[in-house]
């Protein structure tokens, strides 16, 4: 493969839009192609492999965005751009956006499931940023979306999702709630009694659901997944885990239990039956079972489908089904799909038919983009332990693609001994998903649960804007330090770094200050106004409220850091 794209197989380019330009061909001897762009559609037809590029000029281009862009969300060379996407690894999506931060290049595939390669990046010989996508045989036609020039990265995102046309069940409120979460709390030293201790704080605390993570199950002890495949219980840990289930439910909370359906370890039993069928090493001391073959698909959809029947669950945390990927483009026996991304299709549309339509699923990234919205009511960010940057980035990059399903943020963990303003930060991070609190409730003291049953109440009062509002989180180089979230003359803007907040003529404002200052700086815009001010500490004490006259322009609002302000008026 030639190191830059400028060293490939030169191809005639047309024009497509706004000034993206468009080659398309095929790599398969004999086979012909043909491409149309309508309504924003570019439809690809051909018999044989696909190459789909897209060049457009540099203009003022200061970053890419993509599913699987972790903290890569600049320019960088066509020579270290790539990335890898099908059903259960990020999607076939990007936007290339400017310093103003309006996109310049934004795209999606409709079809979800090939295995794809995308390479991008800047062609130093052609002073370009390119896009290649290519697309295993048997694709045709071939369906991208793409969509002119817009506002933001966000509105390009929006209208993209939107225009996928996918006629899905509504998310029920069960996955729309805060979550208990055992993992951070506890790793594996999991035992009845000490959830169920928890799980009875969790519900004063404002929690509607409980996850029960790594370490309820036999050989669940220690880091690796070497004793994982078994799935039944430790008896040492839970005597009745079906009881236990039964009991943490009668408080009043759904539960659902951590499943890696996917993974064998030597230490299970069930290795010598299952091992021919995971030729392939997975997650540390594990191998990964091959979707590919129906033996394991039904192995699959037996064991997700008995847990849930067998212990009253309402739903499963499902785990590490992109490591289904090391099969890709891999030979194998007795396979009946030759692609990772069918296989897991069907085997998702089983297990689906069979938990039926009230189960919970959650998901995690990266495989939670359009193709698995009707396997998924949960959507997590990916694994930061205590890393409030990463649990906003990552948690914004998933409501970037989701359609449908409740975006989560990843289980929060803080020190015990910080104060409550520090702690705060990590409930901040993830306001604008569902928040996962994964300390130990027991174990905190009075202050932090202060803290902790103030923001979820905060959250449950702007549902309704976090989950379900128009949001503007800016570039996403800059890591969102301005997330706005309205509707109906409601909003509410999180603030993460020391800039200037524009505030418009919403009739109610939430503003909320994840900053180590002492104030925000606001840009008044439109006429003067009075407004009502309610300001709240970490803990939800009131430290002030009064009436304010703002003019036009810029004003300092105290707000202590952890802190919550509530402005209420109209010009």
């Amino acid at each position: 493969m030639s190191i830059t794209t400028a060293g490939l197989t030169p191809a005639p380019t047309e024009h497509l839009l706004d000034d993206v330009r468009l080659a398309v061909l095929t790599h398969t001897p004999g086979a012909g192609v043909g491409w149309s762009f309508d309504g924003g559609v570019l439809e690809v037809g051909s018999e044989g492999e696909l190459e789909i590029r897209l060049s457009v000029p540099l203009g003022d281009a200061v970053g890419f965005w993509h599913p699987d862009c972790r903290w890569e969300r600049t320019l960088r060379p066509d020579w270290a751009g790539l990335a890898h996407a099908s059903l259960v690894r990020g999607a076939v999506a990007g936007c290339l956006y400017d310093n103003s931060g309006e996109s310049m290049l934004a795209f999606l595939a409709e079809d979800p499931v090939p295995e794809t390669v995308m390479r991008f990046g800047v062609s130093e010989e052609n002073r370009t940023f390119v896009v290649h996508l290519s697309i295993p045989a048997g694709c045709s036609p071939y369906r991208l979306l793409v969509e002119p020039r817009a506002g933001s990265v966000a509105t390009a995102m929006r209208a993209l999702r939107g225009r996928l046309g996918l006629e899905l069940a509504p998310v029920p409120e069960d996955a729309r709630v805060p979550v208990y979460s055992t993992w951070y709390g506890f790793a594996q030293n999991v035992t009845a009694a000490s959830v169920e201790a928890e799980a009875a704080l969790a519900v004063e605390a404002g929690c509607g659901a409980l996850i029960m993570d790594d370490g309820w199950q036999r050989f669940g002890n220690g880091r690796g997944y070497a004793g994982v495949g078994d799935w039944v219980p430790d008896e040492t840990k839970f005597p009745d885990f079906a009881g236990h289930v039964a009991k943490v439910r009668g408080l009043g909370l759904t539960y659902l239990l951590w499943v890696a359906p996917l993974l064998l370890g030597p230490e299970a039993e069930c290795f010598d039956d299952l091992a021919p069928f995971a030729p392939l090493a997975g997650p540390p001391g594990s191998r990964v079972l091959d979707p590919r073959r129906p033996e394991v698909r039904a192995h699959v959809v037996a064991l997700c489908a008995g847990l849930v029947a067998d212990y009253g669950l309402d739903g499963l945390k499902i785990d590490f089904l992109n490591d289904a990927m090391v099969y890709a483009g891999q030979p194998g026996e007795g396979l009946d799909v030759a692609d990772v991304g069918t296989a897991m299709r069907l085997l998702l549309d089983e297990l689906r038919a069979r938990l039926g339509p009230r189960a919970l699923i959650e998901l995690r990234q990266p495989y939670i983009g359009p193709g698995m919205a009707g396997y998924g009511e949960m959507l997590r960010a990916d694994d930061c332990p205590a890393d409030a940057t990463a649990n906003r980035v990552q948690t914004v990059d998933a409501g970037l693609l989701a359609v449908r399903g409740a975006v989560h943020g990843d289980m929060l963990m803080w020190d015990e001994a910080a104060t409550p303003v520090s702690a705060a930060r990590q409930l901040i991070a993830s306001l604008h998903a569902v928040p996962q609190i994964s300390a130990r409730l027991t174990r905190l003291d009075a202050e932090h649960r202060e803290m902790v049953a103030f923001w979820l109440g905060q959250w449950r009062r702007l549902r309704h804007l976090l989950l379900d509002g128009e949001v503007e989180p800016g570039r996403p180089d800059e890591f969102y330090p301005v997330i706005v979230a309205a509707r109906d003359g409601e909003c509410v803007i999180t603030v993460s770094a020391e800039r200037v907040v524009p505030l418009g003529v919403a009739q109610r404002t939430t503003l909320i200050n994840a900053t180590s200052a002492h104030r925000l700086v606001l840009d008044i815009d439109g006429g003067p106004r009075s407004l009502r001010t309610r300001i709240f500490d970490a803990r939800g004490r009131i430290i002030d409220r009064s009436e304010l006259r703002l003019e036009p322009g810029l004003c300092a609002l105290e707000v202590p850091p952890s802190g919550l302000a509530i402005l209420e008026g109209s010009p």
